[in-house]
């Protein structure tokens, strides 16, 4: 790279890239002049909004850089136009974990507990006001008194809103910019040096060494720090994650004790000793048109086997799961609540969420808001409608394109054709994986043979996709283990081992794999936790007829008090005897089937019985889990008594801090939910 002697490169807050063609190229590389008209465009209108740029080429890969910067009056307009939070003051109270305190009243030291180096302190805050701003903690220093997160939160509110086209064409922001290839990359940048180094003790290198470390896989989470490097929304993420892992722990105990007690019950079972040592008393019924007759006995490993998931231990299993579901959603929104009040984003979503930079810029008019009294951009109700009827209609025609292509006829080979895919990716797979990772290493050699600068570095990783596919996959996950536990006891405990694993993968992926990703505040983890709620609600009602119709709980049930208490004979009780008519067909053989029919084949009174019996088990087990949900609903507050505390102290605060009336009026009330 050439040397070039840098304004502000080290104080840079966000990055764009784009990639220009070599000489003989140029003119066959397909860039089209529009895409350097609305570079130049784009640029020229950042310059407009008061941004600091700085260009650098990299000579040897032809890789155009520009380097943003806020100038301080800039940061300060914008931060009360997005509506930032500052500090007005310290918390003095420490924040204690409820693990700490049970142990600390022990007298006993917290395994799980770590020193992590500069935690960042808690503050009482309250919305940016420049005309305040000698009452705001550490106002005299503008090179420090806005965080990282919020330049970079400042610079990319400036970039999503500056228009590069036509308003009404929908050419605003950077991200339409890098999809139409105009840009590479506009990405913040992550902090100098690698994270692997400790020296230094930067953000980014103690989250490497405290959190992403294998090492750690027994530790609390620092969770304030990765608040602190990746905001709100990444932070919630992972508390929710580490949250919902702990509460695997029990679920994994009581699943493993009911998957052992099937163990016990095998050699203990009555039925299973009679259908092992019948021998050929029982000659079962051909399974096709081509099977001959076996014996009953020959499936008694199998039998045994299924015991050890289909027993009475299921049932609790399941009373048990379903109530964990709901204790354990309601417990998150307590610790929700405590985290978004110490990170400042209790009020979030009631007044400081604001309509995402595009919509802002392609709004056609304003209205006022009832909450905070403030001019927002609007859509009216007719155009909402016109653009939500066309959205219908395209997805429509996708999932019909869709269906059609599946249920077209297919041969066997087309097995082929999903074959092909597969080994080829796994030949590509074994043939680039030691080349990715030589590259990999190489990348981290590469720092020191020559000096690379920190944009180029960052250049080089992989874009973080959002937090979509982590949530799916945990979000599915809950849902077979509360769904489909009655059928596999062992499924939390395979859940909280992979949980393990997959923070402090998903840690290596933020901290050393990914670019840098843009602050995004939230209060909560969003339509995740709703989702959640359906599944906990379907889970219940999936594990009642699990049991009632699938397992064999309510047929032991029914045969112990209405036949003989100790199952002798349930076989037999099981078996129906095949029709005379299908005896003559196969030889005059008689044989038997699972079923509670007659020799006609007509239904027994005990199906009828057995049928009502099962609908109301049904009935009676998802009216108990459901009413004992609600009544932990109505005794555990969402919100918990001391946090309540600290919202009413902090909102006096900032009522004394921004004392006049027209300052005041946009603090906003704190709404508590008791």
């Amino acid at each position: 790279m050439t040397k070039i002697r840098f304004l502000f490169s080290y104080w840079s807050d966000f990055v764009l890239v784009w990639e220009e063609p070599w000489g003989s190229q140029q003119d066959s590389s397909g860039v089209s002049p529009t895409h350097i008209t609305w570079r130049e465009e784009f640029l020229d209108g950042l310059k407009r909004a008061g941004l600091l740029q700085e260009k650098v080429l990299q000579v040897k890969k032809r890789i155009c850089f520009i380097l943003l910067s806020a100038p301080w009056s800039v940061l300060c307009y914008f931060a009360e136009e997005i509506r930032l939070r500052v500090p007005l003051q310290v918390v003095t109270a420490p924040i204690v974990n409820w693990s700490d305190q049970v142990l600390s009243k022990l007298s006993l030291p917290n395994p799980l507990s770590q020193d992590v180096p500069n935690p960042p302190p808690d503050y009482y805050t309250c919305q940016f006001r420049t005309n305040k701003l000698e009452r705001f903690l550490g106002s005299d220093n503008q090179e420090t008194f806005f965080k990282t997160t919020q330049r970079h939160q400042v610079l990319y509110e400036i970039l999503a809103r500056t228009p590069y086209g036509s308003v009404k064409k929908g050419e605003v922001g950077i991200d339409r910019l890098v999809s139409e290839q105009v840009f590479t990359a506009a990405y913040p940048l992550h902090e100098v040096g690698p994270p692997s180094q400790t020296l230094n003790q930067r953000l980014r290198q103690i989250l490497y060494g405290y959190w992403a470390k294998w090492s750690s896989w027994s530790r609390y989470q620092p969770l304030d720090h990765i608040r602190e490097y990746f905001g709100e929304k990444i932070a919630l993420y992972f508390a929710w994650l580490g949250f919902y892992t702990g509460w695997l722990l029990p679920a994994s105990l009581v699943g493993t004790f009911i998957f052992l007690v099937g163990f016990w019950l095998v050699t203990s079972d009555v039925p299973a000793k009679e259908v092992c040592d019948s021998g050929s008393t029982f000659i079962m019924c051909p399974l096709c048109n081509i099977c001959s007759y076996w014996n009953y006995s020959s499936i008694c490993i199998a039998y045994k086997a299924g015991l050890l998931f289909d027993n009475g231990g299921t049932v609790f299993l399941s009373v048990f799961m379903s109530l964990w579901a709901v204790t354990f959603l309601e417990y998150w929104k307590r610790t929700c609540s405590a985290l978004s009040h110490r990170w400042d984003c209790s009020d979030f979503e009631d007044i400081e969420e604001r309509p995402r930079p595009e919509f802002t810029a392609m709004a056609p008019m304003t209205m006022r808001n009832p909450i905070t009294g403030a001019e927002e951009p609007y859509f009216p109700e007719k155009k909402r409608f016109n653009r939500t009827v066309t959205g219908c209609m395209v997805i429509v025609i996708m999932v019909n394109v869709l269906i059609t292509d599946l249920c077209r006829r297919g041969d066997p080979s087309r097995c082929f054709k999903y074959l092909a895919p597969v080994t080829e990716a796994l030949a590509l797979l074994t043939e680039k994986y030691p080349h990715l990772k030589e590259q990999k290493e190489s990348r981290e050699e590469a720092p020191r043979l020559e000096e690379v600068s920190p944009w180029e570095e960052d250049y080089q990783l992989l874009v973080c996709e959002g937090l979509l596919s982590e949530y799916l996959e945990m979000v599915i996950q809950f849902g077979f283990i509360t769904i489909f536990v009655a059928a596999c006891p062992l499924a939390p405990l395979f859940a909280l081992i992979n949980n393990w694993v997959e923070i402090r993968l998903d840690a290596q992926k933020f901290v050393t794999e990914y670019r840098r990703p843009v602050v995004e505040r939230a209060q909560d983890i969003g339509i995740w936790f709703s989702i959640l709620q359906f599944i906990t609600h379907t889970a219940v009602l999936s594990n009642a007829f699990l049991i009632a119709f699938t397992s064999s709980f309510v047929p032991r049930l029914y045969y112990r008090y209405t036949r003989d208490i100790t199952l002798s004979g349930f076989t037999n009780f099981t078996l129906a005897t095949s029709p005379k008519s299908f005896s003559q067909q196969q030889q005059n053989t008689s044989c038997r089937y699972q079923g509670f029919r007659d020799e006609s084949g007509e239904y027994l009174p005990e199906y009828f019985h057995l049928l009502a019996i099962r609908l109301s088990f049904v009935i009676v087990f998802e009216h108990v889990v459901f009413f004992v949900g609600r009544l932990i609903d109505l005794m555990v507050p969402d919100i918990p008594e001391e946090v309540e505390m600290k919202m009413k102290r902090e909102h006096y605060m900032a009522k004394e801090a921004l004392a006049e009336n027209q300052v005041s009026s946009s603090v906003g009330k704190v709404t508590l939910k008791k």
